[in-house]
């Protein structure tokens, strides 16, 4: 199951693989590490929005 989809699970300085917007139909995952949570619900069905500390914005699909 992906706890990525749930905010409480996600921290800053955590170590995840996200999916960027141009590769959702690929799925590729693109791993870093949390700068900041975008995402304000406490659920999102496809991942919680999270910026990378590179920059890169995508929805968290699995955390390491």
């Amino acid at each position: 199951m992906n706890e990525g989809i749930y905010r409480d699970k996600i921290k800053v300085g955590l170590n995840v693989g996200i999916v960027l917007k141009h590769n959702q139909r690929s799925g590729k995952i693109t791993r870093g590490i949390v700068k900041r949570v975008l995402t304000n619900s406490s659920y999102h069905p496809h991942g919680i929005k999270v910026e990378l500390e590179d920059g890169k914005v995508g929805r968290v699909k699995e955390i390491h």
